[in-house]
């Protein structure tokens, strides 16, 4: 029963993860389009309430949920599928911890656009493509870990 309700909440971990990582993606793109300031310090502002409460919740649950489940089952850490599900953990926190900071400085760069009531600022569209191609890496790397996670292939 135990194990049961760990892979539940794991698999609901990287759901949340995956989803809320497009679904942000999705809303930011969409409102940076606009280039309407206003618009885009109230998506990005929804962005940052969305990543702080389901992402960071999602990505700290998910190596402990999935830590306890292999324990459970008696899968070995340094089975080759989970090993490189590790690796490729690792390198979207290294693309989406940044991107938390980034997607703060825009929505701040906005807000002050929009108060002011001027365009966006040059340094706004230098951040936007960091937190655009930072983005991809952090994509890629969950899809990895979804299809690791299912396939549960032998690698190495």
């Amino acid at each position: 029963m135990l194990a049961e309700l760990l892979l539940l909440a794991h698999v609901v971990g990287a759901t949340v993860l995956f989803g809320t990582g497009a679904g942000i993606a999705f809303f930011m793109v969409m409102a940076h389009r606009t280039g309407n300031p206003v618009l885009i310090a109230h998506v990005a502002g929804t962005v940052v309430i969305a990543d702080t409460i389901f992402t960071a919740t999602a990505a700290i649950l998910q190596p402990v949920t999935g830590y306890l489940l292999a324990r459970i089952i008696g899968w070995e850490l340094r089975e080759s599928w989970i090993a490189l599900s590790l690796v490729l953990y690792v390198v979207t926190g290294i693309f989406w911890l940044p991107v938390v900071s980034i997607q703060i400085r825009l929505r701040n760069l906005a807000r002050a656009a929009a108060a002011s009531g001027t365009g966006l600022p040059p340094a706004y569209f230098s951040l936007y493509r960091v937190w655009f191609a930072f983005g991809f890496p952090a994509f890629f790397s969950v899809l990895g870990i979804l299809w690791l996670m299912l396939t549960k292939p032998t690698l190495f």
